[in-house]
């Protein structure tokens, strides 16, 4: 292996940048991730308990306002509902920048990049009002403090956290035979919404040995997972299915439905040969390339089987492959992590990004995502973003991010850097000499930043 600073920042980072230096060594970027969160502690973003907090209050006014009695009292609770309505959409913008300053400011890239990851791979997402803005604090509490543990921890947590069970319409799942069931008299049924995520997406992967037979059974399973009133996690005996289900050939539950035995099918699920090929996969993709080298998903998978899952010992076999440090810049940014690479590029500090105004920071920082193609928090379905580069390389895209590297630089700081300058400052020695020429044949200081911004070479890792 022939570790590259330049490399390790752009491609395990989160980009170069004038005001943090790049990693010097695997050994560094291993102790950065199991050391402190530098970046939540300087950042902070709400917990999920926090931030759902809101949830049953904005239920509660939204039915205030519809059921006031006079016009006073109506407009009395449509102002309060506006107003936690408009708390919330500015917590969201809040928690977008606190995001965003994290990958400007860290000198932790690999964390920041794998909490997007994992946050990607365990896509949950807010489905009504009340809980658009969920997104950021789920990664926060379920996906950031399990980076570094067993799979099956984040697994177990993912699974049982409330805006999972809501995005996949697990709360009101009921087992056929529950006491629920027969008191309710059939209004609510079996969810095998969950099931199916948790063996297609988050474990086995699609193509991966189970059946029909064993999404319904694992759904069984999984009914008593469920939310209180007030959005927090909670297991219901009463609406879980009775009797044991069997899931790839184990037995799991009989008598009394418990929560652990659930978390054991969950466990057994993590430690399976076919998901640590599953995970290995996904990691080598997101990477290195849309063809992984197979020789470093065999490697992964062997690490995570060796170890239980075992993350951080599949991170260091990542970083000890050949194949992780292949020269060629392959897969593109995604548009968050395109923006938030040129601003670290471009050495702006904390004033110049949560100094703007709400309105400033929506307009340079978040609404430009979408026609580059990544609706921030909200992506089209639970299995997350695309990783093929070809979902981020279409006219439409590359015309939105030209737009944005050309007019948004020059708003956010002057003056401007030099552009040979920056380009080496971007890029270290992946800036080539079409990159260079391109930043000395601009006519104005902002074209050349803008083109330096937009080559092939700062748009790929």
């Amino acid at each position: 292996m022939q570790f590259d600073s330049d490399l390790a920042a752009i491609r395990f980072g989160c980009g170069l940048s004038p005001r943090v230096a790049a990693p010097t060594s695997v050994t560094e970027m291993l102790t950065r991730l199991q050391g402190p969160d530098e970046m939540a502690r300087r950042f902070p973003i709400a917990s999920l308990e926090e931030a759902s907090a809101t949830v049953p209050e904005y239920r509660r006014l939204n039915r205030q306002r519809r059921q006031a009695e006079d016009a006073a009292a109506q407009s009395e609770a449509e102002q309060a509902f506006k107003a936690l309505r408009r708390k919330n959409v500015q917590d969201r913008l809040r928690w977008h920048g606190q995001r965003l300053l994290r990958q400007v400011n860290t000198r932790d890239g690999l964390r920041e990049r794998l909490t997007l990851f994992w946050a990607d791979h365990f896509t949950a997402q807010g489905k009504s009002p009340a809980t658009r803005m969920l997104a950021a604090p789920y990664a926060e509490s379920v996906i950031r403090p399990h980076l570094t543990g067993r799979f099956e921890e984040m697994l177990i947590a993912a699974v049982t956290s409330p805006l999972m069970l809501h995005y996949l319409d697990q709360n009101r799942s009921t087992g056929p035979g529950s006491p629920a069931a027969k008191q309710r008299k059939g209004r609510d049924g079996l969810n095998e919404n969950l099931a199916r995520e948790v063996l297609e997406l988050h474990t086995l992967g699609v193509g991966g040995p189970y059946s029909q037979t064993d999404v319904r059974q694992l759904a069984e399973l999984f009914t008593g997972l469920g939310l209180t009133r007030d959005n927090q996690f909670v297991f219901r005996p009463r609406m879980a299915e009775p009797g044991a289900e069997t899931v790839l050939g184990q037995s799991y539950g009989g008598g009394r439905a418990r929560l652990e035995q659930v978390l054991d099918a969950l466990r057994d699920l993590a430690r399976h040969p076919v998901t640590a090929r599953h995970i290995g996969w996904k990691l080598a993709v997101h990477f290195t390339a849309d063809e992984p080298d197979p020789d470093l998903v065999e490697q992964l998978a062997a690490r995570y089987q060796s170890t239980d899952g075992d993350l951080l010992a599949v991170y260091q076999a990542l970083l000890e492959h050949p194949a992780a440090w292949a020269p060629k810049l392959a897969n593109v940014k995604p548009p968050f992590d395109y923006v938030a690479s040129a601003c670290r590029a471009l050495g702006l500090n904390d004033d110049q990004i949560a100094g703007l105004r709400p309105g400033q920071q929506r307009r340079l920082f978040l609404t430009p995502l979408t026609p580059m193609g990544q609706r921030w928090g909200f992506s089209n379905g639970p299995d997350g973003w695309p990783e093929e580069d070809s979902a981020w390389i279409t006219p439409a895209a590359l015309a939105a991010r030209l737009r944005w590297a050309l007019a948004a630089p020059r708003q956010l700081t002057e003056p401007l850097p030099d552009p040979r300058q920056f380009a080496a400052t971007a890029l270290g020695h992946f800036a080539d000499a079409r990159v260079q020429f391109a930043a000395g044949a601009a006519e104005t200081r902002a074209e050349a930043i803008g083109l330096v911004l937009s080559a092939p070479a700062f748009q790929r890792r």
